[in-house]
């Protein structure tokens, strides 16, 4: 299961996986709070899929000396 599938359990009703590994799944349901289960022991019917996740952004690097120092000089040639 991912963060974020809508699911339906028999017991707790309709709630949102929160954290999900081979070993436990984190459910956080509507009506009874958030619940600790056995990944390989869970029952749950699948509701919904889990959003979209967006795309990373590409960090900026820090600007090189030789790049700082040519706006520098840009800079300087503009005001004269």
């Amino acid at each position: 299961m991912q963060e974020g599938q809508t699911i339906k359990h028999d017991v707790y009703g309709l709630g949102i996986v929160t954290a999900s590994d081979a070993d436990r799944t984190s459910v956080d349901f509507d009506d009874h709070g958030p619940k600790l289960f056995v990944t390989s022991m869970m029952s749950a019917e699948l509701i919904g899929e889990a959003p979209a996740t967006p795309p990373k952004t590409k960090r900026r690097r820090k600007a090189s000396a030789a790049a700082k120092a040519a706006k520098k000089a840009a800079a300087a040639a503009s005001r004269s």
